[in-house]
Parts: C-alpha cells; structure tokens; sequence
C-alpha cells in the first residue's frame, strides 16, 4: 500500500514512520527532510527549511509552505522570480490534493490551451553536410573538412519545423511528470496525448540547459505553460535511487525563493523612478585602512541614485515569534545603514501584520518592519510591494 506523510515547513515535533534504509537514505539525499534513527524501531523525520515532495518507491512525503501559503502561491513565486509576466492563471489546478497532481494537473491544462491550434512551428537554422544543394554551400567549411571532394557537400538553411525551442521545453516538462508513477489515468493520458502532438521534436537530454527562446506575437499562446515548464524541468529530478528504488523529487528553497521575488518585484517597482536597483549590493562595514581583510555585507537589494544608495531592502521568510523579529535582523539593518550611509532600511518580512518603524537610539537611523502576507492574492501581493516601493522613493524625495 502506499503512503503519503505530510509535513508542514515549521514544524518542530518530528513525524514517526517505519521504512527500510534503502527509503531513508534517499530521503536524506532529497534535502528535503531529515531522517534520524528512532528509539527502538522506525525513522524520525523533520523538514529542513525546505518545501516540496519526494517519492521514494512507494512511499510519497510532502513539506507543505508555512500555514495559509498554498501550492497556488509556491508556484507563483517561483514563476515571477524567474519571469514578471508569470501571473496566477499560469498555475490553474494548483489547489489539487498534492504538490506533484497540482504540478501535473497544471501542465495538463496549459499544455491542452497551448495545443489547442496544434504544435507551433518556427524556422531553424541548420547546418548540415548533404548529397543535395539545399540553402547556400559553406565554402570555407567544404574546403576546411573535405578539400579535393565535391560531396557531400557542407550547407546551411532555415528550416520551417515544430523541432524548436518551445516545444522542446514543453516536451521534456511532459515527459518528467509522466515519470510520477502516482498520476491519475485520466491526468496520465492527457500527458501522454500532449506528448503525442509534439512527436518529431528532440528530446533534451538529462542535465543539458535549456534551450534559449525568446517571448514573441508567435509564441504567445505558448507563454504559461512555458513558464511552467521551465519551473518543473528546473526544480524536479527524477532518477534511479539507492538499490532498486526511484526518486522523483521537487525541493525547493523558501527563503530563496522569497528573496528572489523580493528582489524581481522590487526592479518592476521601482522601473519608473530615477537610479537604477542592484541586488546583492556588495559593501564593507569597516573603512579600508583597517588591519587585517575587510568585513564585506552582501544586501539583498539597494536602490542606487547617482552611484549613491538610498535605499535598502532585505528579505526575511522566516516568519517572527510571539515576542517580535530576532534582534540579529535589526543589528543586521543597522549596519547596513551604517556603512551605506543610508537613514531608512526597510526588512521585509513573509509575514502579516502591520508595518512598525523603529527609531534607532542616539541616531537618524530608522528601520522599518514591512511584513507581506504570502496568503494574499498575487495581484495584492504585488501591489503591497508597489506600495513598499512608493513609501521608499517618497521618502527619497522629500529628504
């Protein structure tokens, strides 16, 4: 019979189960858990930091996002992160049982409205060596590789063909989830019906990168369900596990995912205004002169006017305890400050509740608390970092 064990991201209390070696040892190799001996019989498991899922043979374990951010929303950021112009119907069915059917269930769609008219085609450029003249002889090479012979003969043409870019992203998207053994029939033949439409166009091999593709008037019915393509083939494996089991695996960093939509939403934001946004702004907290290599900081994002920053962001996902943020986080901020000589810092945080400014003691210096809630609508979350962006370009202005 196969299991299914759900964890939620915060949770401290460990989750008893019983398996074999062969199952925790692929377990611990997903990152996604941590699986310990426990007393007696069975495994202790306990998330990691991460959220996703992992099969391992028969077994299936989720890591579920902290309470009220739904799989909807984990797919959301990790597409605008990657690309502004993912919006929320390019995650449709997201709200399924689990990670990998909402996954599955997605593509399905998306893939179903982007195949709706049939495969797209585009011309290729292609170089080859034929019997035949076909585009125009590449005379340098003809000499280069075959000097004295007449064929074959090395040529170069564009090719009008569905074997394009798009569509091989879209295929090998298809053919990881057709690799989930626990899909649905139903779900399963579509899949497989899709993958049929695009029969004639290469398979990416395992590990190589994506292919390049550029957004165009042409391939705009193929735009959502690339972008969740490109969200599978990045973040989920599939491969042979220790002895004779399969692991199917999609983990995911929350932290960085946070950080990393921060950051994008922020440079959308903040396009319209003067100066220009630099993530991971590198600075030193001590002057130059001191002894010994300097203290660098690495700021998630400043707002840079003239060569000169004035603003700083920095992106925290863990959400506070009951008594309030760390202390670390403030420190953190103040230093930032310090060495950018900057008065205002602003820490967003994955969190709800109201924005809290602290005035920092015997200084100008402010630092702002600015939590956004991960439940919240993607047309509301992006509007409440429009409205973190207003509030730190107005304070730009008027000081």
């Amino acid at each position: 019979m196969q299991g299914h064990l759900i964890l939620d991201e915060l949770q401290q209390e460990p989750l008893s189960a019983e398996f074999d070696d062969e199952v925790a040892a692929a377990l611990n190799d997903s990152e996604l858990v941590s699986v310990q001996p426990s007393i007696g019989a069975g495994w202790r498991l306990l998330p990691t930091g991460r959220v996703g899922a992992v099969e391992v043979g028969d077994l299936l374990v989720e890591v579920r996002p902290k309470a009220k951010v739904g799989l909807d929303r984990l797919l959301f950021l990790l597409g605008y992160a990657r690309n502004p112009g993912f919006r929320p119907d390019d995650v449709a069915g997201a709200e399924d049982a689990g990670l990998f059917s909402a996954l599955a269930e997605s593509l399905a769609r998306q893939g179903e409205r982007a195949l709706a008219r049939g495969a797209l085609s585009g011309y290729v450029h292609v170089e080859d060596a034929l019997r035949t003249v076909r585009g125009r002889i590449r005379v340098g090479d003809q000499m280069a590789r075959r000097p004295g012979m007449l064929l074959p003969l090395e040529i170069s043409y564009d090719d009008f063909t569905i074997d394009i870019p798009e569509n091989r992203i879209l295929r090998a998207a298809l053919r990881r989830m057709l690799q989930l053994p626990r899909l649905s029939a139903e779900t399963r033949g579509r899949l497989a019906h899709l993958d049929s439409k695009l029969d004639g166009v290469a398979l990416l091999p395992a590990g190589t990168a994506l292919p390049h593709w550029s957004e165009s008037r042409a391939n705009v019915r193929y735009l959502p369900v690339l972008r969740l393509a490109e969200i599978i083939l990045r973040n989920m494996s599939a491969e042979a596990g220790v002895g004779r089991q399969r692991v199917v695996s999609f983990v995911v960093n929350m932290a960085a995912v946070f950080e990393d939509f921060v950051t994008t939403a922020l440079e959308e934001a903040l396009a319209g205004v003067p100066g220009r946004v630099i993530p991971q702004y590198e600075c030193c907290l001590d002057e130059p002169d001191g002894p010994g290599s300097r203290v660098k900081m690495y700021v998630d994002v400043v707002h840079v006017i003239d060569g000169k920053p004035v603003a700083v962001f920095d992106a925290k996902y863990k959400a506070s305890s009951w008594a309030g943020y760390p202390n670390a986080d403030q420190y953190q901020m103040l230093a930032y400050c310090t060495a950018l000589n900057v008065q205002r810092a602003w820490l967003v945080y994955a969190d709800s509740g109201p924005v809290r400014v602290r005035k920092v003691q015997n200084t100008a210096i402010e630092i702002v608390e600015f939590p956004l809630d991960l439940s919240r609508k993607p047309e509301e979350l992006l509007a409440a970092v429009a409205e973190l962006a207003a509030r730190a370009t107005a304070l730009r202005l008027v000081s």
